[in-house]
């Protein structure tokens, strides 16, 4: 038996996962159809969203927040942040640009959060 908390609404429902049949698992304390997806998720493919910063060239901003499109599995987190680490974008950037396709082969991109204006070279 295993307790977590729902986090797919505001309600937070308490819920109880019985996964020793891995086949046949059981949710119990939700209150909406989507608690028991979630928890069979997080037992079975546990995914995250991931939030970071990358570099930016020739931008109003030395650096730009950039989000996970969806959630990824929770083992390619670590992974994923070495990979930005690499990253260097350049100006302008707008919201919704893509920022790394198809992260470690998941099939989800890293998608820039905030516009970013290039900045004029002076002479």
């Amino acid at each position: 038996m295993k307790e977590m908390i729902c986090i797919n609404c505001p309600l937070g429902c308490r819920l109880t996962v019985d996964d020793a049949d891995r086949q046949n698992i059981i949710v119990t304390g939700n209150t909406c159809p989507r608690g028991k997806a979630y928890a069979i998720d997080e037992i079975t493919a546990p995914k995250r969203m991931v939030t970071a910063s990358v570099k930016v060239e020739g931008g109003s901003l030395p650096m730009v927040s950039v989000k996970t499109a969806r959630a990824i599995p929770k083992e390619l987190i670590f992974d994923s942040l070495e990979l930005l680490k690499q990253v260097t974008l350049t100006a302008p950037l707008h919201i919704g640009d893509v920022a790394v396709e198809n992260i470690l082969g998941c099939g989800v991109d890293f998608v820039v959060t905030k516009e970013i204006r290039r900045t004029c070279d002076k002479e």
